[in-house]
């Protein structure tokens, strides 16, 4: 957006790997010895159909599952993951009772720190909601909301954004403008982004990963031409995109 001088001040991108990950409920193994790789820098975007475990998944990534404990996780530079991953969920999340520009700034406060203000306001900028830093999030709309939920994820300014159908409520317009800008925002980091479209993901994804099986495993990976974000009336992702959905029905 234009008229913001907002800079993330992010460290060097940084790879994950996932080794072994098992994940089951009862007797029911979702999936089991899982292997994922998510390269630096690059958007990994993750399809499957309903149940498959890629919400769970992500949040073993994020280490906001009891299961993830039993997974071992690695750095592509040998770092420690704690600390370096942003979550944002498929709802915005934001309370209610909080502005617009607090709900932004709140990790700051979750841990006890001075909220950087001055950051946070170039951020709401950035995503087009300079005038609502004073705003309830019910002032707002749908796409609003999503938007100070993009900015509160970026106010966290990790090296590792993982993102669980962020844009899934909202219209196809909104939806489109959103994943460009998103993809503007988030350019240079490790992003793995779990989507149910694979429109999307080819829109979105320098890598895309299709999850299916039971139990459930990586059964194909796509690397689409070109940058994101891809343009949405381009013919060859919409038949790439209905490939993708012939192999998940598959």
């Amino acid at each position: 957006m234009p008229g913001s001088e907002f800079v993330m001040d992010t460290e060097v991108p940084v790879g994950v790997a996932l080794r072994g990950g098992t994940l089951a409920f009862g007797d029911k193994v979702i999936f089991e010895s899982l292997d994922l790789d998510i390269p630096a820098g690059r958007t990994t975007c993750l399809l499957g159909p309903s149940g498959v475990g890629k919400s769970s998944l992500l949040r073993m990534i994020a280490g906001i599952s009891p299961e993830a404990a039993a997974n071992r996780l690695v750095s592509s530079d040998g770092g420690a993951i704690e600390g370096r991953i942003a979550y944002m969920d498929q709802r915005d999340l934001l309370l209610p009772w909080l502005s617009v520009l607090d709900n932004v700034s709140l990790g700051a406060r979750l841990r006890g720190a001075a909220p950087d203000r001055q950051r946070a306001q170039a951020l709401l900028a950035k995503v087009g909601l300079a005038g609502e830093s004073k705003s309830l999030p019910a002032a707002l709309s749908g796409g609003m909301r999503q938007r100070a939920a993009l900015a509160r994820t970026l106010m966290e300014d990790r090296a590792i954004v993982l993102m669980d159908e962020p844009f899934s409520s909202l219209d196809a317009l909104t939806r489109l403008r959103l994943q460009d800008l998103a993809a503007g925002l988030l350019a240079g980091r490790t992003v793995l982004l779990v989507t149910h479209d694979p429109l999307e993901a080819l829109r979105l994804g320098h890598r895309i990963l299709v999850m299916r099986g039971s139990p459930a495993r990586i059964a194909s990976v796509l690397e689409p031409d070109g940058l994101p974000p891809r343009p949405a009336d381009d013919p060859n992702l919409h038949g790439l995109a209905a490939a993708i959905l012939a192999e998940l029905a598959g």
